[in-house]
């Protein structure tokens, strides 16, 4: 990617942005050297995780938070985390039928991206692409994610504020706390707070919560998306946690434990495409051998390699 392309999207270009996008997605050549030219501009935006089970009306939600920010004047990205499809490749979902209301909005940038099989649930290039939009000016980065459950943890390696969105009659949250995600979540919401079944919901999560003594900065908000009621409580419970990670010093520390994560990710890819010859010798001749001998055999293989 060109220097000028580069001032380009730091100035806020669009075209630049969806550009260098698409660098990360594809792992071309230009990311490492691209990425390398913004890190001195990121770390200015707040990055928000939005999770929850299907059906929960998390896109709903988005859209009434995207309409508060802007209605303050504040530049809002997207990046609406979709499954991918495991015979196209392809989003099963995409930015086109998500939250029409801010099409012709220069203030809102709004991106599809497919998990691409990544375990964590995130795709690979969705850490990039939050550092890309946070150096491009935007002030509030969302993160959404595809569902809920252990694969959606990764989202803890991204996030400053993760909200898990709960509905009533939406499963039992215990599967949810068993799964891990409750024990990553900074703030619950309860959405369709209108239909049957609230309080006894309420009353279950606050149970829960004191049983796994969570932090007392935790809180419960009540919301109906599609009206945009509770809106306003949701926003006041994100600006609040956000002061307490800048307040405690905690927002350094999650931003070193995202780093050393990314810095780990990275370190293994490298080593993933430099022993890939060493693993592809080694299994010609495996015939069911034991893993952990194959294993020590690639290592072995790769370190002479290098001498």
């Amino acid at each position: 990617m060109e220097q000028s392309q580069i001032d380009s999207l730091l100035r806020g270009s669009e075209r630049a942005l969806g550009k260098a996008i698409s660098i990360v997605e594809d792992r071309a050549p230009a990311q490492r050297e691209l990425m390398k030219q913004v890190h001195a501009h990121t770390g200015r935006a707040q990055v928000i995780g939005i999770t929850g089970s299907p059906g929960a009306g998390k896109s709903s939600l988005v859209n009434q938070l995207v309409k508060h920010w802007r209605r303050n004047g504040e530049k809002v990205a997207v990046i609406a985390v979709d499954p991918t499809s495991p015979f196209s490749g392809g989003a099963l979902l995409g930015d086109r039928i998500r939250m029409h209301d801010h099409d012709a909005d220069r203030g809102v940038f709004i991106r599809s991206m497919g998990t691409r099989g990544s375990l964590g649930g995130l795709s690979e290039a969705c850490q990039d692409t939050v550092r890309l939009l946070d150096a491009a000016g935007y002030d509030r980065v969302i993160v959404e994610t595809v569902g809920v459950g252990q694969s959606e943890l990764d989202i803890m390696k991204t996030a400053d504020t993760v909200a898990l969105v709960l509905y009533p009659s939406g499963g039992d949250i215990i599967q949810a706390f068993k799964a891990g995600i409750m024990e990553i979540a900074d703030l619950f919401v309860i959405n369709k707070a209108d239909l049957p079944g609230v309080t006894q919901l309420r009353a279950e999560l606050e149970d829960l919560l004191h049983i796994s003594g969570a932090p007392e900065h935790r809180r419960i908000v009540e919301t109906v998306s599609t009206s945009g009621k509770g809106t306003d409580d949701v926003v006041e419970a994100l600006k609040a946690h956000h002061g307490y990670l800048k307040d405690s010093g905690e927002k350094e520390e999650r931003r070193n434990r995202q780093l050393e994560s990314d810095v780990w990710r990275r370190v293994l890819e490298r080593f993933r495409e430099d022993a890939a010859p060493n693993v592809q010798n080694v299994m010609e001749n495996a015939a069911g051998g034991d893993p952990y001998e194959l294993a020590e055999a690639v290592y072995e293989q790769y370190q002479k390699g290098r001498k």
